[in-house]
């Protein structure tokens, strides 16, 4: 399912996640007063509801909830979601992103109702179950864990690693790199909380959580059950298992917070499941990356005297060849970048029965092997618009 964070610009901070590959930071605005802090716009929760009632076709009277929404925000600063508009909102947030080719499955999102939840360890614990529910034994689903939320005065937890499971990186004394650089920040930052790192270039890093933005965060080994790893195994060159390469099932973004109705909810941690470009095309073969395109060029043999020998364009593609090749043999769900960009437009021809237009970032939808040999490269898209809502936003830094 194609929910990915995957950047194109080498600049990009966060990390993958196929059908969340497209759910990206975007700018944050200017900071709010710390007097308006976690305090819900009437506009926003007037207009959620509203959309809520007319989408869903609620029997109930939408006039009555608005002002009940209304009256609680004046009474409180904010208002409780119910669960069925929770699920709505969720839903609608990953329909809303614009860089997500994968959104043709927005109405399968399972929705975990987790707002009771604020501790740490009460996060930890719920992020490891989520894991274990999304990866369901190789057939991945699409789930959110909904954490609680920010309110006024009572600011709801937070998780440190822009994934639930990411790997660690560094540099050893002599320079060499080791591991994930994207994931050299989390490393360190683990470290001086205590965390014992290792010279395994996928070594799992830990979660960490916040019970409060200015708390020092909790760390939390994986446990066992709950990370499915898949090593890398190429259908024609028995040489490629001998590079110890692996990577993870369950692409489960944890870094962006999810707004609905002018309520934030900075713990909302969603997967989908990885098309293979995401692993085959960026995290192991981008530069600042594991940087694999020549290792395996030398492996195949091939000339890397000249640009022109096309060595990298030739690499690229026997590496993605042996990353479907391996989650199928796993039995670990997986997409192909083809069949994903054909049922994106589907998607699009869906939402505009429904009289909806489909935002959508060409430079994100357009895959990162083959661009022009897809369906989706051949045409325009609905403008982005950063102030639609529901949505995944950048978390504060």
């Amino acid at each position: 399912m194609v929910f990915s964070l995957r950047r194109r610009r080498k600049s990009a901070p966060v990390g993958v996640c196929p059908f969340t590959s497209g759910v990206t930071p975007g700018p944050e605005g200017p900071p709010r007063p710390p007097e308006a802090a976690h305090v819900t716009d009437r506009r926003e929760a007037e207009s959620f509801v509203r959309q809520f009632h007319r989408e869903e076709r609620r029997a109930d009277d939408v006039e009555l909830r608005v002002r009940e929404v209304l009256a609680e925000i004046d009474r409180t600063g904010t208002y409780a979601h119910t669960p069925d508009e929770l699920a709505f909102g969720a839903r609608v947030a990953w329909r809303n992103a614009a860089r997500c080719i994968g959104r043709l499955y927005w109405r399968g999102l399972v929705v975990r109702d987790l707002r009771h939840v604020a501790s740490a360890d009460g996060v930890a614990e719920a992020c490891f179950e989520h894991l274990r529910l999304a990866g369901n034994g190789g057939r991945i689903r699409p789930v959110i864990s909904v954490f609680a939320p920010d309110r006024p005065g009572r600011p709801g937890p937070r998780i440190v690693n822009d994934q639930l499971v990411g790997y660690a990186g560094h540099r050893t004394p002599e320079g060499r790199r080791v591991g994930d650089p994207r994931g050299a920040e989390a490393t360190a930052l683990a470290r001086e909380l205590g965390w014992k790192r290792s010279d395994d270039p996928f070594q799992v890093l830990p979660l960490m959580v916040r019970e409060r933005p200015e708390a020092r965060p909790e760390w939390y080994e994986l446990p066992d059950g709950c990370v499915t790893e898949v090593p890398l195994r190429h259908p024609d060159h028995p040489w490629f298992a001998e590079l110890g390469l692996r990577w993870y099932a369950v692409p489960a973004i944890s870094g962006m917070p999810l707004e609905i109705g002018g309520v934030r909810y900075p713990a909302a941690p969603f997967n989908g499941w990885y098309m293979g470009v995401e692993i085959g095309a960026r995290n192991l073969a981008d530069t600042d990356r594991y940087d694999l395109l020549p290792v395996v060029a030398d492996r195949l043999g091939l000339d890397r005297s000249s640009e022109r020998t096309l060595w990298r364009d030739r690499a690229l593609v026997e590496l993605n060849v042996a990353v479907l090749h391996s989650f199928q043999e796993a039995g670990v769900t997986m997409a192909d970048h083809h069949t994903e960009s054909g049922r994106f437009l589907r998607h699009i021809d869906r939402e505009a029965r429904h009289g909806r237009p489909t935002p959508a970032d060409w430079s994100w939808i357009v895959p990162p092997v083959s661009g022009s040999a897809t369906p989706v490269f051949h045409r325009y898209y609905d403008p982005v618009d950063d102030s639609l809502r529901p949505a995944f936003v950048a978390r504060e830094r």
